[in-house]
Order: C-alpha cells, then sequence, then structure tokens
C-alpha cells in the first residue's frame, strides 16, 4: 500500500471520494484508469504522494526515454499539490482512443505559490491510457 489513507481520507484529486476509492486502486495497480479524465486525476494524485513508478507507468512508451526519474523525485520532495480543477475535456472515455483533459493544478513550493495550467493529451491502447504530451503554462499566484 501506498499510504496509511483509509476510507475515510478523501483523494487528493479533487473528487470528493475516499482516496481508496478513487485513485489507490490506479496507483496500486490494482485496476486500470477507465478514462483520460480519471488517469489525469490520478497522476495529479501520484505526483502528490510521490508514486513516481506510476507516473512513469502512465506516461506513453515513446516517451518514456525523456523522463529523469531524479528530477521528478526533486520536484515531490519540493512541492506541495494543494488543488485540482478540471476546465474542459474532449473524448477521452471508455470506448475512446485519445482523449484531451484542460487542467489547473495549484502547488506550493518554498519560495512561491502558483498555478500550473495544461491541456494534457491521452491515448489508450489495448485499455490501458497513457499520458503522451501537453501544453503547460505555471504562474505565480503570491
Amino acid at each position: 500500500m501506498l499510504t496509511s489513507q483509509t476510507t475515510e481520507h478523501r483523494c487528493p484529486c479533487g473528487s470528493r471520494k475516499p482516496f481508496a476509492f478513487c485513485c489507490e486502486p490506479y496507483i496500486e495497480g490494482q485496476k486500470l484508469a477507465p478514462t483520460a479524465e480519471q488517469l489525469m486525476r490520478s497522476r495529479y494524485t501520484a505526483f502528490a504522494l510521490g508514486a513516481i513508478d506510476y507516473l512513469i507507468d502512465t506516461t506513453a512508451p515513446e516517451k518514456r526515454d525523456a523522463i529523469d526519474r531524479a528530477i521528478i523525485a526533486e520536484q515531490i520532495q519540493f512541492t506541495t499539490w494543494t488543488g485540482l480543477t478540471i476546465l474542459n475535456k474532449e473524448a477521452g472515455h471508455k470506448d475512446d482512443s485519445q482523449g484531451m483533459v484542460e487542467f489547473e493544478a495549484s502547488f506550493e513550493t518554498e519560495e512561491d505559490q502558483c498555478v500550473l495550467h495544461e491541456c494534457s493529451n491521452f491515448y489508450a491502447k489495448d485499455g490501458k491510457w497513457f499520458y503522451l504530451d501537453g501544453n503547460v503554462e505555471v504562474r505565480s499566484i503570491a
């Protein structure tokens, strides 16, 4: 188990569901995220909880060579994720092969409070969703 979270703790992804009934089964490998949005939410939760393996495993295989585990670990260590808001989504349902999720994720570092705005692209292969890429903008709110 990734954390000591119980059914009483709300999931970091903002769904208002208990962690155990939301992103935990995906992060722990018990289930596959059924939609692009749920994969995006579970990846946000993985960033919040430090589940680096899940972040790598859910990145498109053709993009994994560009991933630096040490950089992700450092980002996780110095970042506190404080909120997620879904702004828009296109396709990305169970029977789709592609999807886009636009979101804002709030976070804090020692120096700043920021919002990450991203339009993330996903694709599904053999029933498994992958993060492909995204257009990212980070702005300070402090």
